[in-house]
């Protein structure tokens, strides 16, 4: 849709051609900073691509007895059961969960995970995207960098920053990291 072929995405994401058609044949995972550089050139969201607008999922509750709530067509209803979430886990040691029944144009609401080790990007890159950023360390060390400052958020911190600045997320500890976040204004697709 965007007219782009394989290799002028690679390049304007600065990866090989041969990683995105990895990661489009699901062979390979991207990095944070790689996921968010696609959905920028594409001008969608991180949502759109790792679920692909597809909402409809099967309730997967253990025994599947007891109450169902109806969530309506496509699973939309208020209530996201934990054992249902959309989750994808990056190559570069994160796992995000989707805290909403569906894809929301205003915000991305995710459960994060930091594995030892795991990092939005490498030390020695940054990343910035359209939107602004809320996010609360439930548990473990994040270190956050903001351009030039380093911030160490433990467990109960939280911080907010505008995500056009150049920024890297990493676990900071020896045991992961579990977070919430919320990026506001992300899509930056055009709105009707």
């Amino acid at each position: 849709m965007r007219h782009l072929t394989l290799r002028e995405l690679a390049r304007r994401v600065g990866v090989s051609p041969s990683l995105i058609s990895q990661i489009e044949t699901g062979r390979s995972q991207p990095s944070v900073g790689t996921l968010y550089a696609i959905a920028t050139e594409l001008e969608v969201s991180v949502d759109d691509l790792l679920f692909d607008g597809d909402d409809s999922r099967p309730d997967r509750r253990p025994g599947g007895s007891g109450p169902r709530e109806d969530n309506g067509p496509g699973g939309g209803g208020p209530v996201q059961r934990s054992h249902n979430r959309r989750a994808i886990a990056l190559d570069s040691g994160v796992r995000w969960e989707r805290l909403t029944t569906q894809h929301d144009d205003e915000v991305e609401f995710m459960d994060v995970l930091y594995d030892v080790g795991g990092a939005s990007s490498t030390a020695e890159s940054l990343t910035r995207h359209a939107g602004r950023e809320y996010g609360i360390v439930l548990s473990g060390r994040l270190g956050v960098t903001l351009l030039f400052e380093e911030h160490l958020l433990e467990a109960g911190d939280s911080i907010s920053f505008a995500s056009t600045t150049p920024h890297r997320l990493a676990n900071a500890g020896d045991v992961p990291v579990h977070a919430i976040w919320c990026v506001v204004g992300r899509d930056p697709s055009p709105k009707s």
